[in-house]
């Protein structure tokens, strides 16, 4: 149930550039096997990163480390199930002894659940929908904040949902691990705010992925825009010189800015 499965789409063949603006940096993204996550490590790779990708579909995980490895770029795989918490903190303790050092968290991993009443909601489910939105993201935090501190511009982005602030009937556990997901994240992006880490949100608003088709099954996914489209906001958090702190990065907006400054 891991986040984020892409309808079938054609990737342009990647080409990496060793002195990107990612360059040297190692980045861990969550949830990279697939949709967004998989756009997002196809674009730091593309920008000079050594990327450190974890999901829990290791076929899909090996074959975008087989392409990243055949363009030049470097990655490390880390295939888990991030709700069995220690796994993580053993990750934490092996980039330690690897790398002494983590620049880049790129919490992206997340479910949906099952959309429907509030009051109707299987318990089981509601506590699932919070452990990979929420939990594996605080557990992240606790595990990687020292590495991250570690970077001379340690850099945190965690991918929210306009369900996290905006009341729609039925999205029940998902809106609110959502909410709770980025009061977290400004809570934490706020205690670091006097160190060299940067933490920021950024919501990708409807993008073409396995879960959006399962919030939305009647929606004609040639409508909605390709994760390629939103990558590029991911790796302005991520440069060493964003100097954006606690901020909700809202995609939708800024492509519509964009869009009209064009025409």
């Amino acid at each position: 149930m891991m986040a984020d499965a892409t309808p079938a789409s054609v990737s342009r063949p990647l080409t990496i550039n060793p002195d990107g603006r990612l360059a040297g940096r190692i980045a861990l993204i969550t949830g990279a096997s697939r949709g967004i996550g998989r756009a997002v490590a196809r674009h730091f790779a593309a920008e000079g990163a050594h990327l450190i990708l974890t999901a829990r579909t290791q076929g899909a995980l090996e074959e975008l480390d087989d392409e990243i490895r055949a363009a030049g770029g470097q990655s490390t795989l880390s295939p888990a199930d991030l709700t069995e918490y220690d796994t993580i903190d053993r990750m934490g303790a092996a980039i330690f002894e690897r790398f002494k050092r983590l620049d880049i968290l790129v919490g992206n991993a997340g479910v949906l659940g099952t959309l429907g009443p509030l009051a109707h909601a299987d318990p089981q489910e509601w506590d699932e929908v919070f452990a990979v939105n929420v939990t594996v993201n605080w557990r992240l935090i606790r595990s990687f904040e020292p590495l991250l501190r570690m970077s001379d511009a340690g850099r945190a982005i965690f991918v929210t949902s306009t369900a996290g602030h905006r009341p729609r009937a039925f999205f029940s556990a998902y809106a609110a691990s959502k909410a709770a997901l980025r009061m977290m994240v400004l809570t934490w992006a706020d205690e670091l705010k006097n160190t060299s880490v940067r933490i920021n949100l950024l919501n990708p608003g409807g993008t073409r992925t396995a879960m959006r088709s399962k919030a939305f099954p009647g929606e004609d996914p040639e409508t909605i825009k390709t994760p390629e489209k939103i990558t590029k906001y991911f790796v302005e958090l991520a440069d060493a010189a964003c100097a954006r702190n606690g901020e909700i990065v809202e995609v939708p907006a800024l492509l519509a800015a964009e869009e009209k400054g064009t025409k």
